[in-house]
């Protein structure tokens, strides 16, 4: 069985529905056919930060975006010294 996936829009409706409209979580869970949990999670994760909220779609909250720019500069990184350690052990044995 495949997980369902809901669009941003989806989400953010359906937290303005509990939050402005004041329909109760098991109400709206009948309504939308979505898992009581499941809204739960949702309008804490709206609740926590609600510019950043269901990012989805290749698109990071900063705090991840910064730590994928941080890995991929630690592997370039890592390939650099990899090189360079070559190149001294290369140039060490030409001078024996």
């Amino acid at each position: 069985m495949d997980r369902r996936r809901f669009t941003r829009e989806f989400k953010l409706e359906a937290v303005r529905l509990i939050k402005e409209r004041g329909v109760s979580v098991a109400q709206a869970s009948r309504d939308l056919g979505v898992h009581g949990t499941v809204l739960r999670n949702w309008v804490k994760a709206f609740g926590d930060d609600p510019v950043h909220a269901f990012p989805g779609h290749g698109q990071l909250k900063p705090e991840q975006a910064e730590i994928a720019r941080l890995k991929r500069e630690v592997t370039k990184l890592k390939a650099e010294r990899d090189i360079l350690k070559k190149a001294a052990a290369y140039f060490a044995k030409e001078s024996m």
